[in-house]
């Protein structure tokens, strides 16, 4: 598992300060960065060393309660569930303990024509590894 903290700042909201539901997305991808971060990796690395891109093919949200301007938040994910070429991953955006915004993200990987492709089991183990 990994946290992400971040704030919001007034761009990432509507003119009542509430955050438009669009942006939850951004935390969620800034987060799963971060924890390939963690792991030793990079997408620059992934795609250079491995022939991989880790794009999302599917995701679903739940929209609980709404974050607003200033608010501190964190992003919690952990990957759920492995296979060679699917990741899938439940991340939530919490406020103090509270969580606002959860969402189980399906990611795959592809090579550079777009076709799913098989992670190398070293790939592969750097992502079960993580698994908590």
């Amino acid at each position: 598992m990994d946290n992400f903290k971040f704030k919001i700042y007034y761009e990432d909201t509507d003119a009542e300060g509430i955050v438009y539901y669009a942006n939850y997305l951004k935390y969620f991808e800034r987060a799963r960065t971060e924890l390939i971060y963690d792991i030793g990796l990079n997408h620059k690395k992934i795609y250079e060393n491995f022939g991989l891109r880790i794009v999302v093919k599917g995701c679903k949200i739940d929209f609980k309660r709404p974050a607003v301007f200033e608010d501190n938040l964190e992003v919690e994910t952990k990957i759920i569930k492995i296979s060679p070429v699917r990741i899938t991953m439940l991340q939530k955006i919490i406020k103090n303990t509270e969580i606002l915004v959860s969402g189980e993200i399906e990611l795959v990987t592809i090579d550079n024509k777009g076709s799913p492709k098989k992670m190398p089991r070293e790939l592969f183990n750097c992502f079960n590894n993580s698994i908590s």
